[in-house]
């Protein structure tokens, strides 16, 4: 990356502490599947259960300390030459380009390790203004609006659909 500072990197159960400073953040968690985690009992369960046995998902790290995530998860069989991608970073490192590189770093890992991928794909909000621009960013390109399409704390939201190819130029 371009920060020696900052860094990806499999989970460990260690990372727990850390994970629960960011992840017990709802301006954080908004825009996630996933509802903001309020115990060290909850993060642990959910570090271990969820987040360790993820096909691909890395913390992301500044000085050695977990602030955030990126993963892909790719598809299978027949559409195993696609994968979805998911990040967040805790409010305190926003508007810093952390994700940006962290995004930069996974797409050119994800393409290597998964040598099927030819398609990355990224759901974000209409009104995640943020994310859109970091996509965009690195090189995502918006296809186009889906309408009612995402299920996300209790309301059925439009979702804009960014991709990234194989072919594309990381930027």
């Amino acid at each position: 990356m371009d920060s020696p500072r900052i860094s990806i990197r499999p989970f460990k159960l260690s990372d727990v502490d850390d994970f629960l400073e960011w992840a017990s953040d709802d301006r954080v968690t908004r825009y996630l599947r996933w509802n903001t985690i309020t115990t060290k009992e909850e993060a642990l369960t959910y570090v271990e259960k969820v987040v360790i046995p993820h096909p691909w998902r890395r913390t992301i790290c500044l000085d050695g300390r977990s602030i955030g995530y990126v993963s892909v998860k790719p598809e299978s069989g027949d559409n195993k030459c696609r994968a979805h991608v998911s990040y967040a970073v805790g409010a305190a490192y926003w508007g810093q380009g952390i994700v940006a590189m962290a995004l930069r770093v996974m797409i050119s890992s994800a393409l290597k390790e998964f040598p099927d991928l030819v398609r990355l794909e990224a759901l974000v909000e209409v009104e995640n203004r943020a994310s859109q621009r970091v996509l965009e960013k690195v090189g995502f390109l918006k296809e186009g609006l889906l309408r009612k399409y995402g299920f996300c704390k209790g309301e059925i939201r439009d979702m804009f659909i960014y991709s990234f190819l194989s072919t594309d130029k990381i930027l």
